[in-house]
């Protein structure tokens, strides 16, 4: 992986997250760190992203629910609404319209090479036709807002390749050679982390039941934490920290001192996987502390969040709006109206 850290003041950072479930710490350290790195250094557009979360979620009450967590996740990790957008994917209908116009540029084939695609395929279920066209629905994301900086995760690279790849074919099909409409965005993944493992040793996900929230508390989290799979070591023996799902989890919350500590007890002997369940859930009440009781009040604050979102998707639209006029024009689709 490489470092793509938006280098100058002109880059337009751009990206989604799926309101299919509470967001869970690897949603955290995978992209909304990123997010809230940014978002007062460039200009940013962070949208929720619904129409992609339709293609497993169908339960109205649900996304209705999920949407709002995200938002409330946001503003309390600290969002500010005054520096960049934050809004409703569903909010501006010119994304839907340029990922049409898209489809028609994309060959089947080469979605169906996707991954991501291939992945779920893989896992036996029977994907809709909204799963396998998710990569130009996510290209309409990007390219309509002329994002150059993309923060995603590795296993989201692929995607990025191809909204590249629609970005040119709509150039060369419709636009003069010396006038391309779109920019070709880069992906902004971090170097130092790649995948959060879940309490079951697999990537942290939704899909996989695995997670632990970043605003879970109390019971709730205690039992997630103690439910980690490790290994049968018994206490007394020395253990390899950098074999350990719960010393992974640990890298992420502790300082540099810390980690060193705690992984010279694993080596020592006589340091259990309770004792570092117990660290673990320590640093994690405590990394988030701030952030709960901010929840806590925003959720007091419902029209806030939406008054919030709704002034996002205006920002957005004045972006959209007038790109989709220049593409409009450029594909010949009239506007009679």
């Amino acid at each position: 992986m490489t470092d793509a850290t938006p280098s100058n003041a002109d880059s337009v950072v751009v990206s989604g997250i799926q309101p299919s479930g509470r967001l869970h710490i690897g949603n955290y350290f995978g992209a909304l760190r990123q997010h809230l790195d940014l978002h007062t250094q460039h200009e940013a557009y962070y949208f929720i992203v619904n129409y992609h979360a339709l293609t497993s979620l169908h339960d109205a009450d649900k996304m209705r629910q999920y949407t709002m967590d995200v938002a409330l996740d946001y503003l309390a990790l600290g969002f500010d609404p005054d520096e960049a957008a934050l809004f409703v994917q569903s909010d501006v209908p010119e994304v839907t319209e340029l990922a049409w116009i898209f489809y028609n540029l994309m060959p089947v084939s080469r979605l169906e090479r996707g991954v991501s695609y291939k992945e779920k395929v893989s896992q036996g279920l029977n994907p809709n036709a909204g799963l396998l066209n998710y990569p130009v629905l996510q290209a309409a994301d990007i390219l309509i807002y002329g994002g150059t900086q993309v923060p995603v995760g590795a296993d989201q690279k692929q995607h990025i390749e191809i909204t590249r790849d629609l970005a040119q074919r709509f150039n060369n099909t419709f636009c003069p050679d010396d006038d391309p409409l779109f920019t070709l965005p880069e992906p902004y993944i971090l170097d130092d982390v790649s995948v959060v493992p879940g309490i079951d040793g697999q990537k942290m996900s939704k899909s996989y039941g695995n997670t632990i929230g970043i605003f879970d508390e109390g019971k709730a989290l205690k039992k997630k934490v103690m439910s980690i799979v490790t290994d049968s070591t018994p206490l007394d023996e020395p253990k390899d920290p950098e074999q350990c799902n719960v010393f992974a989890l640990i890298k992420l919350f502790a300082e540099a001192e810390q980690r060193a500590e705690i992984a010279e007890q694993y080596r020592a002997g006589g340091y259990g996987y309770g004792h570092a369940k117990k660290e673990l859930l320590g640093l994690i009440q405590d990394f988030f502390a701030e952030a709960r009781e901010r929840r806590h009040e925003l959720e007091q604050r419902p029209d806030y969040v939406r008054d919030v979102l709704r002034d996002g998707a205006k920002r957005a639209r004045q972006k959209t709006e007038p790109l989709m006029a220049q593409v409009r024009n450029a594909t010949g689709l009239m506007k009679t109206m």
